[in-house]
């Protein structure tokens, strides 16, 4: 819930609505004034966003305040960055990115309600997905027309989304490429070393460390398919740890969460064109992990 209160001015003197609140705001700037009168100023009662409205003597001001919208910030994921256009951001584990389902908790129906309650005349759009168990960075648009143009030139625009996942085993060689063609099955994905006319799809990694148990790999898509890393790690005999899909059967591993994580993303902007590059560090429970 948030808490909504209403301070209320009588008009003293003639002048235009923009100016009174100007005289009885001094300290806030321009921009958020006209941005309090879009949504918050009525006027004898009805609501009035006219910043050129002549006030006459003996009319009542009223602005609503909610202190809950100025500081709302989603608990499921961080807000890494955001503009008029877009928004980057860092999805925890367990959290849908997208579903049809209207009453699901996911990170399009988190970001509507952000931009609600900071007063932002947009609504977020899907440009890109990550697995509900697999947290990471996304960029989300404010609007369709953005989201479209990443559809229309991904590969154009993202040059680079880099993941870190926490393996069984021993990965060899210490760098390598994984391809292979995924199918959608009844259950979960379906990969084949061969063309049976599925998708293709090219997994890079890299090992950056090993331990008795694990390994700790950077991987890099050149392709984005459903459950493309968890896949092709599974067909490599060294699956994600704590996978319920395409793990082992009897993974007692201790974080109790995917060991997957969208590290890194970068991308050019649609609209300003320019290099936009985002990296979080590696979650702490798979460097604690790698200590086993």
């Amino acid at each position: 819930m948030f808490h909504v209160k209403h301070v209320e001015y009588k008009v003293e003197a003639a002048c235009g609505l923009l100016e009174f609140l100007e005289q009885k705001m001094p300290d806030s700037s321009r921009t958020k004034l006209k941005d309090i009168l879009a949504h918050n100023v009525f006027v004898d009662g009805r609501r009035n966003s006219q910043f050129n409205f002549q006030l006459q003597p003996g009319m009542n001001v009223s602005i609503e305040k909610v202190g809950f919208r100025e500081k709302y910030r989603p608990r499921e994921l961080d807000i890494v960055y955001e503009d008029a256009y877009l928004l980057v951001v860092n999805k925890h584990e367990g959290l849908l990115s997208y579903s049809k389902n209207v009453s699901d908790n996911t990170v399009i129906t988190v970001l509507n309600k952000y931009l609600y309650l900071t007063h932002q005349r947009s609504h977020a759009h899907i440009v890109h997905r990550l697995d509900r168990d697999t947290s990471g960075l996304m960029v989300v648009s404010k609007s369709k027309q953005v989201s479209q143009q990443f559809e229309a030139d991904w590969k154009g625009i993202v040059y680079d989304r880099a993941y870190v996942a926490v393996a069984w085993g021993k990965v060899e060689p210490t760098e390598g490429t994984i391809r292979s063609w995924l199918t959608d099955g009844e259950y979960c994905v379906l990969s084949s070393p061969t063309d049976n006319g599925g998708k293709l799809a090219v997994t890079h990694y890299k090992v950056v460390k090993r331990s008795r148990r694990y390994s700790l790999l950077e991987l890099r898509l050149e392709t984005g398919r459903r459950n493309q890393i968890r896949v092709h790690l599974r067909e490599e005999k060294h699956p994600v740890v704590h996978d319920p899909m395409y793990g082992y059967k009897d993974d007692v591993s201790p974080i109790g969460r995917l060991a997957l994580h969208a590290f890194k993303l970068g991308f050019l902007h649609p609209v300003t064109g320019k290099r936009m590059e985002f990296k979080t560090p590696y979650p702490a429970s798979f460097l604690k992990l790698m200590e086993l």
